[in-house]
């Protein structure tokens, strides 16, 4: 079966207590770390001075039940919001040429 959409799933992950939180929204993180494309890390410094909060973007890849297990996860720390973002677009290659990678 050819695949002909190209699909995207990006998690904004607020953290709050940020240095109590992180350890283990890491330790998440690298478990499910084969299904993490990109990852953007956010903070706030004022006069020098780290931010108590971060925002992490995370670019997600594969299977997305094991996303959305991560992601469950994650929801389950206090003080950790995660907001969902999806794209799914026919594939340029696809329309173009007629090739298209397989699903």
């Amino acid at each position: 079966m050819m695949n002909t959409t190209e699909r995207y799933l990006v998690y904004g992950v607020y953290i709050g207590s940020r240095m109590q939180n992180a350890p283990e929204v890491q330790r998440v993180f690298s478990e499910y770390g084969c299904f993490i494309r990109s990852r953007i890390g956010l903070h706030r410094i004022y006069d020098g001075t780290c931010s108590p909060n971060g925002l992490i973007l995370l670019e997600m890849w594969g299977d997305e039940r094991m996303c959305a297990e991560m992601k469950a996860k994650l929801e389950a720390f206090e003080d950790v919001e995660i907001q969902e973002m999806r794209f799914e677009h026919p594939l340029e290659t696809c329309k173009t040429t007629g090739v298209c990678p397989r699903a």
